[in-house]
């Protein structure tokens, strides 16, 4: 992004440009219009994501009513976190665990799922071509 660019249009086209995304939720996260906006678009248009909760677990993710929100989004906020938190995410603990571990997963299953995404969009299509007699 430049200076001048419109901040949610430019996350909003990166958002529907995307096959995969990652959410990486912390103890602050639902504190952030941003985040919450990210994560709304991204379960709306219905595509994959890959939470990491880092020093988090998924039942301590809120969204409160803390003046960050205008209040008609907070529903549709609540509802794409829970979507969020019932997906199989990758947990990290900064206590315990390597940070570069968890970035090397979330890569990996990243990559995985492109793949995946891709097959099925080449198995789809060539369920549609008809076949031909001879």
């Amino acid at each position: 992004m430049k200076p001048g660019d419109k901040l949610f249009d430019k996350i909003d086209s990166a958002i529907m440009g995307c096959k995969v995304g990652v959410a990486v939720f912390s103890p602050r996260y639902c504190d952030s219009y941003f985040c919450l906006h990210e994560l709304a678009l991204f379960m709306e248009s219905k595509k994959k994501v890959i939470p990491i909760f880092c020093d988090i677990k998924p039942s301590q993710l809120r969204v409160v009513e803390n003046g960050q929100c205008p209040p008609e989004k907070l529903p549709k906020f609540r509802l794409a976190l829970e979507q969020a938190k019932n997906t199989v995410g990758l947990t990290f603990d900064s206590s315990k665990g390597n940070l570069a571990d968890v970035v090397t997963s979330a890569a990996n299953i990243v990559i995985n799922s492109l793949i995946e995404i891709e097959n099925e969009k080449h198995s789809m299509h060539r369920s549609k071509t008809p076949f031909l007699a001879n």
